[in-house]
């Protein structure tokens, strides 16, 4: 298989994981409702960043390293599950409201942007795709492997944008019709709580029962 015969694939298998609903995608999806497309861009930047963090952990084997030594990966998996079963419980029990100059008590841009980098680097989903993926597309045959893992961190980075960025400015549209529907808005925000705590709650076991 040639180098670009490998980073299609590569990249086949990051769009399959990115596109598919999981714990990042409902994060922003829930920033961009309730706090607007801007909010909903900064949660899609933190969790940018994570992708290029988990692509500098795959290049120096830390992937690897959790494969050969489970006991490191179950209590971060754990812990990231938990993490985002505390947001999904926090978000059921809050009555967010919006108005025109933005959500009542909303976090700023700035704080979208942190818990996305958090969300993302904590996210088991993207350290088993580390895990099950990385070792099988970073090889030396294809040269340098920092060249390599830059390439396929410019790849996860893009995609993220495109598909995370794209579902942020989309809701953040479809926010405004929530504007005048103050009850609609509690609803959504619970709904958005309820699927992140019932998809961390399966993640951490799919991820416990794979180790």
């Amino acid at each position: 298989m040639s180098y670009t015969e490998n980073l299609w694939l590569f990249f086949i298998l990051l769009f399959g994981i990115i596109a598919v609903p999981g714990m990042d995608m409902l994060f922003v999806l829930a920033n961009a409702l309730t706090g607007g497309r801007d909010r909903g861009l900064a949660a899609t930047g933190g969790i940018m960043l994570g992708g290029a963090v988990h692509t500098l952990n795959g290049a120096i084997g830390v992937g690897l390293l959790m494969h050969f030594v489970p006991v490191l990966f179950k209590p971060l998996l754990v812990a990231g599950a938990a993490y985002m079963a505390y947001i999904g419980i926090s978000l059921m029990r809050s009555s967010i409201t919006v108005g025109d100059g933005g959500p009542a008590g909303s976090r700023s841009a700035w704080k979208a942007f942190r818990q996305g980098l958090v969300t993302c680097l904590i996210n088991p989903k993207a350290y088993l795709f580390i895990i099950a993926v990385y070792p099988q597309f970073l090889k030396p045959a294809y040269g340098p492997i920092w060249m390599q893992a830059t390439v396929m961190g410019l790849l996860t980075v893009a995609t993220q944008a495109g598909i995370y960025g794209g579902l942020a400015i989309t809701a953040g549209r479809s926010r405004m019709l929530l504007v005048d529907n103050p009850r609609a808005t509690i609803l959504a925000g619970r709904a958005a709580g309820l699927l992140l705590f019932a998809v961390s709650v399966f993640t951490a076991w799919e991820g416990l029962r794979a180790v």
